[in-house]
């Protein structure tokens, strides 16, 4: 069985596979300052917790986007879990091409999503995933990964509002708004942030398509995918676990090189 983590700034989301298929998937809160010891103890309670034997694992993959987590995460892999990580980066065996300019900047979970959404179609295609921040990554039909933009996430936005105003209360996002008007500040708070950045991200992607030149596939993932994903029109599927599915696909690509 192999594990997956992706490594987000407000979440670390973990998978275990068996083969292809996803058989557990859980998110915690990232503590930067967690140490090796208490990541490790967390992991095992929670593969326990889901009827997962630590010692069937065969692998283990990272992609981390938290500097101060890399070293603590590799310490707890090896001295919890009995395994050596491979850590994602544009240093690896990825199968896709990357132009960036300076390839080491793009961080590890958007990679990870060209790869997904590459093995998914061999079109040209947008990811846009939801996360801490929203990042919305092109790969071409020849398997290249073009680059992107990134802005704030909903809840990031969301947060500021809230700590940096006196009266505007904190919102959460379980739901789309039914209404455009609000009638109560918390109403005409969520309504602005949600349809809002609809509003942001469909403006965004008419960008990237024309300068694309090409009529993309686009796939929403991350955790707020569920909610935000079915309002925006050019969102053709809803993938959640995309990145966990592109880790999958990175390990299988590089575990014959670790002699797995």
């Amino acid at each position: 069985m192999l594990l997956a983590l992706d490594v987000g700034n407000t979440q670390i989301t973990l998978g275990v596979f068996r083969g292809s298929s996803l058989l557990h998937t859980w998110r915690i809160r990232t503590d930067r300052r967690a140490t090796s010891d208490e990541l490790g103890i967390k992991f095992l309670n929670l593969l326990r917790a889901g009827g997962v034997n630590p010692l069937e694992l065969t692998g283990l993959i990272i992609a981390s986007v938290v500097p101060a987590l890399d070293v603590p995460l590799q310490q707890a892999a090896k001295a919890y879990l009995e395994q050596n990580p491979l850590m994602v980066s544009s240093k690896i065996k990825l199968g896709v091409k990357n132009l960036y300019k300076n390839p080491e900047e793009v961080g590890a979970d958007r990679l990870v999503n060209a790869v997904a959404v590459r093995a998914l179609t061999r079109k040209a295609a947008i990811v846009v995933d939801f996360g801490t921040a929203t990042t919305l990554d092109c790969v071409s039909a020849r398997g290249e990964y073009l680059g992107g933009a990134i802005c704030p996430g909903l809840e990031l936005a969301a947060e500021w509002l809230a700590t940096h105003t006196a009266k505007l209360p904190r919102v959460t996002f379980l739901e789309a708004p039914p209404k455009a008007v609000g009638k109560t500040t918390k109403e005409s708070l969520q309504s602005g942030l949600f349809w809002g950045y609809i509003a942001l991200v469909e403006g965004l992607l008419h960008r990237l398509t024309k300068e694309m030149r090409v009529q993309p596939l686009v796939v929403a993932t991350g955790g707020l995918s569920p909610v935000i994903g079915p309002h925006i029109k050019e969102v053709s599927r809803v993938l959640p676990n995309l990145t966990l599915e592109g880790l999958r696909l990175i390990w299988e690509r590089n575990k014959i090189n670790r002699g797995t």
